[in-house]
């Protein structure tokens, strides 16, 4: 799988929920044309001081997607491959990914995006952005929120970690560029 497997439709104008999908929809293209076609060792490599790898991205962000997403449902998150706990600080999702296979991170980020992005579409075309959910904080405090904040949220990590991916990436092999060769 590679970037062009990712659906895309160019909106120049709609709702705001049409907007917020079109730009989610343009930064899964971006993180997947930065992280795409690298084998394991690309993958792993670290470039100090940072100890990020784009192994660890590509997991940490399948784990964004698939939580943000399951919240906006009103359901519990299930991730599977995140059952440590915080280990000295650091999420599990960027150091146990140092142990996966490129093919198995790939097709675990573009079956959870995949999911996600239906997931999206079928909240926005039944109930809309305007729901809100309610879960408990790991303290249990109750976290209440509409579901349009949560994809301005999973919008916002997208971003933000591509922007790491496209530092990496050139780091690695040099590629460079905002968007993917349309």
């Amino acid at each position: 799988m590679d970037w062009t497997d990712l659906p895309f439709t160019d909106s120049q104008q709609g709702t705001d929920a049409e907007i917020l999908c079109f730009a989610l929809e343009r930064v899964h293209k971006q993180f997947a044309w930065k992280t795409g076609g690298l084998n394991a060792e690309q993958l792993r490599r670290q470039h100090p001081p940072s100890t990020m790898t784009l192994a660890g991205l590509i997991k940490h962000m399948a784990s964004v997607e698939d939580a943000w997403t399951a919240k906006a449902h009103g359901r519990s998150p299930n991730l599977p491959w995140n059952t440590d706990d915080w280990d000295g600080g650091e999420y599990s999702d960027f150091h146990s990914a140092l142990t996966d296979e490129p093919e198995e991170l790939y097709a675990l980020w573009y079956g959870v995006v995949k999911r996600s992005r239906a997931a999206w579409q079928e909240m926005i075309e039944h109930d809309g952005l305007d729901v809100t959910v309610t879960w408990s904080t790991s303290n249990g405090e109750p976290y209440i929120v509409s579901r349009r904040r949560l994809l301005v949220d999973l919008l916002e990590e997208n971003l933000k970690h591509t922007g790491h991916a496209d530092l990496l990436r050139e780091a690695v092999d040099g590629l460079k560029g905002n968007d993917p060769p349309w």
